[in-house]
């Protein structure tokens, strides 16, 4: 490359001009806060997908640039700051650095590790299946990545697999992406999902049944994505595994701080997984297990560790990509996407195959500019024109929203696996490959099987 620029330097110097010259130059029809909501998405968006520089760096120069031009009310800008899934990833991040420091992870990862098979292969498709189980216990996908991302990281470590290594990049990613990937088939395990089902009951008075979802969607979506993680993984991340040449460390005792630990882990997870009953939020549980963690008589992360051991940094990134989806919905720059792909549809009635692969593809691009947990609330209003145009249910055109939504393009559309991954110390572009892999995967294979699936069950004519 000229000046020597790598290909994903130069995409991002070519995302900050194109947002500065629709900030100078705005074009007709995009005019006001909806052209500055534009320009600063796209340098912010060029910025996070390519990693030119650090991610949370990225959200500072949003919150700054969008200050600076007025784009948006500085409540609005910084709203990411007040979403409760803030408070879950610093709880996460506390409770993380407790189970590497305690030593805790490394039990639960040998304990794991003696039920999957000792190749690099079976802890991939263990790792998937685990996570996706813990999917219909843990109603939070952060609460997910939490757990698991740790246990991971021990995994990896006790595999023999070093930081920056394929194998630790690819345990990473199982548990990352198999925790969040397959759960928007199952209706309680995602915000956007969650999302979803409160603006179908606000807008539409339409309430979904969970075993109705769960047999719509999980099948083709959830199942599908399950038994496809760990090919793909294995497939850009190839490696071996050194663990069993290694003789089985001999069990000990468990020390104060593990079982302290151990214990604040088993309440929040039976909190998080009766939320139903109790009705707080994942975000306090988490919350409340740092506040335990770093108390002083109880110290599982003393003060002096803090600093060194809690990186704050997702949390700056998970602020920025929150704040940037509330720029865009305040600006109705999201609303506008939303109706200008639908008008570029060509939707018919009959036409079920074009017209699901329409909607989904629509909702699917719109995720990429306003992130996923904003997309329920744009598309929910417009699926009674989605179905006066195709001749389909209102139920049916808001359930293919899910079908868009969960087709991810680039990490960053998910602040629970971008964190994840910064726990990890993985870089987010490694993860790219997975997840545009994935979405290319879903396009070609699972959609179509998709499409089949719901006219079998009579979604469709």
């Amino acid at each position: 490359m000229p000046f020597g620029l790598s290909p994903g330097r130069v995409v991002a110097i070519a995302a900050v001009v194109v947002g500065l010259l629709l900030l100078i130059f705005p074009p007709a029809g995009l005019e006001g806060d909806a052209a500055k909501a534009a320009a600063v998405a796209i340098a912010a968006i060029g910025l996070w997908a390519t990693g030119a520089i650090p991610e949370a760096l990225t959200a500072l120069v949003f919150f700054l640039a969008a200050m600076l031009i007025g784009v948006a009310p500085a409540g609005v800008v910084f709203s990411g700051f007040a979403a409760a899934a803030i408070w879950l990833i610093f709880g996460g991040l506390v409770v993380g650095a407790g189970i590497r420091r305690t030593g805790l992870g490394k039990r639960l990862a040998n304990a794991i590790g003696a039920v999957f098979p000792s190749t690099y292969f079976g802890m991939l498709v263990g790792l998937v299946a685990v996570a996706v189980l813990l999917s219909f216990l843990l109603p939070s996908s952060m609460g997910r990545m939490v757990l698991l991302i740790p246990i991971a990281i021990s995994i990896a470590e006790a595999c023999g697999f070093e930081r920056g290594s394929n194998g630790r990049t690819g345990i990473v990613l199982a548990a990352g992406c198999g925790a969040f990937l397959p759960a928007f088939a199952i209706m309680t395990a995602n915000v956007p999902n969650i999302v979803l089902i409160g603006a179908s009951e606000a807008v539409w008075n339409i309430s979904p049944i969970y075993g109705e979802y769960l047999l719509l969607h999980f099948p083709v979506l959830g199942l599908g994505k399950a038994l496809l993680l760990p090919f793909v993984i294995y497939a850009a991340f190839p490696d071996r595994m050194e663990r069993q040449a290694k003789d089985p460390e001999p069990a000990t005792p468990m020390s104060r701080d593990e079982k302290r630990l151990a214990a604040i882990l088993v309440l929040a997870l039976a909190f998080w997984a009766t939320d139903f009953l109790h009705h707080i939020s994942p975000a306090w549980i988490g919350l409340a297990a740092a506040v335990v963690c770093l108390m002083p008589r109880i110290s599982i992360v003393p003060a002096d560790s803090f600093a060194k051991e809690v990186d704050l940094s997702p949390v700056f990134y998970v602020a920025g990509i929150i704040g940037l989806g509330a720029v865009i919905s305040h600006s109705g720059l999201g609303d506008s996407l939303a109706r200008a792909l639908l008008g570029v549809a060509d939707l018919k009635p009959g036409a079920d195959a074009l017209n699901f692969a329409l909607v989904t593809g629509a909702t699917s691009l719109l995720s990429l500019a306003v992130t996923l947990p904003p997309v329920p609330i744009i598309m929910t209003p417009l699926a009674g024109g989605i179905a006066e145009a195709t001749g389909l249910s209102i139920e049916a055109a808001l359930m293919m929203q899910v079908v868009g939504f969960s087709t991810m393009i680039l990490p960053f559309q998910s602040p629970p696996l971008v964190v994840g991954l910064h726990m990890a110390g993985v870089p987010v572009v490694r993860a790219t490959r997975i997840v545009l892999t994935m979405a290319v995967l879903t396009v070609l294979v699972l959609l179509p099987l998709d499409f089949l699936w719901w006219r079998l069950l009579g979604w469709f004519g």
